[in-house]
């Protein structure tokens, strides 16, 4: 078939060949008249000398007209035949040599490579700005600085002296604002408190008497009393003994109380002894003992008792006198705050526990209140820290331990605006870097990066990956940090480092050039029954990193991830990848000779089988619509798994075998086969020419 370019250009020969034919024939068929003039004037144009003419009668003459007519059309017909002639030979020689004429010198030579086994690894590159790990700048107050204790490049520590100056002024204020402060907090309390107070509760658990007469909406002040609460749960007797029996009567002793009301005892237990000194009307002196009984629910203030002992000797102990029976405790409830009464619990002689809820009286603006206390509390507080900054200008110390990078101050001078000192913990650094989206998923916490700076190298480590993106040009990109250790002080803050990290990595593998692989379409093409070229050990994996396994998603050509989704992309300027392919040129330089161009060579994503999956299904059959990537394999005889009857478009050639292969990474020079192909193996690369144009131009 003849290839469109050619066809035109044949078209475009005859078409200016019949032109010229017609306009030399539309010459030739002019009017007589025009052409008999255009013969007197090239006659009249022979120059003649001037000489005396003899003037004779020349004889008659036979009529020319016929003859010189008969001249005119055999001329006119012998060009037109030169014409016809001419147009039928270029006719001739442009379908010789655009049609049947084999181009043999511009293919050239086949140029082969090799199947070999090694390693090929897909890296990320890209630059990032060096910071210190730690650093901070410290700058002085107003003021002289009147001693300075460091300079540049100083070691210093962690709290060290940096600079004195006075710092009366600043200390005033520090005082000032934390008397501020705790004047808000009190304030603040004494409101939290009196709304406390609004809710009145039982302060012990016991009986309820004389209760206050409340209804809901009653305003209570500020003191009044609510109810007395008596524990009758235990009693308490106080009886006199004479100092005759002080040793004999201890704290915790017990005793008998006889109740001569019920005609019955209750057992007591001695709770405190008071040395006072009690004169009986008979002049013996007594000291007081207190006792302490349960109620049993039956006995009430006011009951007459008395408390028998029994000492050591077993001699019995009496009291001076009886005595009388009071509640253990008693206390009277009033109102700490004034406000209406919201709700209450108060009934004559009820039981209440300890913390019970007597009565809530409700507040007025009180969260007004409590939310202006605070804002003011807050205020202070924050300008105590302000006054404490301050201070700490006058007298600076080291926040971090580092070396000194700069330090603008000079002893017995005064500090002007921007002066100060800056420090930087420089032994560990951090290198922020911006990584692709498409790589990003390759960045994990604690891999290893190595980083260059102007031809110093280091080893870093990820410290952290960022979890939101950034985009610019609708390019989005993942912030990194990278950690690493600068004992030397070698790296310097502020500058740019390079950094590179293995994205997918595939160890021991058949690799072979990028121009050795092909992608194109399997319609109508019969597969072979397998892809395997026996023997098949090729000893490669899957390339991994940190343990995960590349996507089978996307190629990736000096660490870029290639689209699967048939958008294109430019690598290096010049060459597009469509449909998730590597679009390579075909050049190749040395020795005089150069390759023909062969457009490009396009490689599907790695880690996807041709053609959707070419093994079982598809072997032995024709997949209308699939496509795969083939090398033309050179052989004597087909090889097992080539495909015996190729499609022409594929020009394959003569003496190679088209053989299709499942291909793995890719870097910018070859390519991993993970099938079809044997170490060895001479496949076919390009046509080279004897040409200077590197595209056998």
């Amino acid at each position: 078939m003849l290839p469109e370019g050619k066809l035109k250009d044949l078209l475009r020969i005859c078409h200016c060949f019949v032109i010229a034919y017609l306009i030399r024939c539309a010459r030739m068929t002019m009017n007589q008249d025009a052409f008999k003039e255009e013969f007197k004037m090239t006659d009249q144009q022979t120059p003649v000398l001037e000489r005396p003419v003899q003037v004779q009668t020349p004889p008659p003459a036979a009529p020319s007209g016929p003859r010189k007519k008969k001249r005119r059309n055999k001329i006119k017909m012998i060009v037109g035949l030169v014409i016809t002639a001419a147009v039928i030979a270029g006719i001739a020689f442009a379908l010789w040599y655009f049609v049947f004429r084999e181009d043999k010198t511009e293919l050239g030579d086949a140029m082969t490579d090799t199947v070999q086994i090694g390693s090929i690894e897909v890296k990320v590159e890209g630059s990032g700005m060096a910071k210190a790990n730690k650093s901070a700048t410290v700058t002085p107050g107003t003021g002289t600085i009147l001693e300075l204790y460091v300079k540049e490049g100083d070691q210093v520590t962690e709290g060290q002296p940096l600079y004195r100056m006075d710092d009366t002024a600043a200390r005033e204020a520090v005082k000032a604002a934390q008397e501020t402060v705790d004047d808000c907090q009190k304030q603040l309390q004494a409101v939290h408190e009196k709304i406390g107070e609004l809710t009145i509760k039982a302060p012990h658990a016991g009986n309820l008497r004389e209760v206050a007469d409340l209804k809901v909406g009653d305003t209570v002040n500020e003191g009044d009393t609510i109810a007395t609460i008596v524990n009758d749960t235990k009693l308490r007797i106080s009886l006199y003994y004479s100092y005759a029996y002080e040793n004999s009567i201890k704290v915790g002793q017990t005793a008998q109380i006889s109740i001569p009301s019920i005609m019955d005892s209750r057992t007591g237990t001695v709770e405190k002894i008071n040395k006072v000194r009690f004169v009986s009307p008979e002049g013996a002196t007594h000291f007081e003992v207190v006792f302490v009984l349960d109620n049993p629910g039956t006995l009430t203030e006011g009951m007459e008792a008395s408390a028998s002992l029994t000492a050591a000797d077993g001699t019995p102990i009496y009291p001076y006198q009886n005595g009388k029976l009071e509640f253990y405790e008693t206390t009277v409830v009033k109102a700490k705050a004034s406000g209406p009464v919201e709700s209450f619990n108060l009934l004559n002689y009820g039981d209440v526990k300890a913390g019970q809820v007597l009565a809530q009286l409700g507040a007025k603006d009180s969260d007004q209140e409590i939310s202006t206390k605070e804002e003011a509390l807050k205020a202070a507080q924050e300008k105590l820290k302000e006054a404490n900054e301050e201070l700490n200008k006058y007298n600076g110390v080291s926040p971090i331990a580092g070396t000194v990078l700069s330090c603008s101050l000079t002893e017995g001078g005064g500090v002007e605006s921007g002066q100060g000192i800056s420090i930087a913990d420089t032994s560990q650094m951090t290198v922020e870097i911006s990584v692709d989206e498409r790589n990003a998923q390759y960045v994990k916490v604690g891999m290893m990066v190595n980083l260059d700076q102007y031809g110093t190298p280091y080893m870093g480590v990820v410290q952290s990956v960022s979890l939101t993106a950034s985009g610019e040009n609708g390019v989005a990109s993942i912030p990194a940090v990278v950690k690493v250790d600068n004992f030397d002080g070698s790296m310097i803050p502020g500058t740019y480092v390079s950094y590179s990290f293995v994205a997918s990595q595939s160890d021991n593998c058949l690799t072979v050039p990028v121009a050795a692989v092909k992608y194109v379409s399997f319609n109508n093409v019969k597969l072979p029954d397998s892809m395997d070229a026996p023997p098949a050990e090729t000893g490669g994996e899957d390339g991994t990193i940190d343990g995960e396994t590349l996507p089978d998603d996307g190629a990736m050509i000096d660490g870029e991830i290639l689209p699967d989704d048939g958008g294109d992309m430019i690598i290096d300027g010049d060459m597009s990848i469509s449909g998730g392919a590597v679009a390579i040129p075909q050049r190749y330089s040395g020795g005089g000779v150069s390759a023909r161009k062969l457009g490009v060579v396009v490689m599907p994503a790695p880690g996807g089988s041709v053609g959707g999956g070419m093994s079982g299904g598809m072997s032995g059959s024709s997949s209308d619509g699939e496509t795969g990537t083939i090398v033309f394999v050179k052989s004597k005889e087909a090889p097992a798994n080539a495909i015996l009857e190729p499609d022409p478009a594929w020009e394959c050639p003569e003496g190679f075998w088209a053989v299709p292969v499942e291909i793995g990474l890719a870097d910018t020079t070859r390519v991993e086969i993970k099938r079809g192909l044997n170490e060895g193996d001479e496949v076919f690369i390009g046509y080279a020419t004897q040409s200077a144009d590197s595209w056998g131009g």
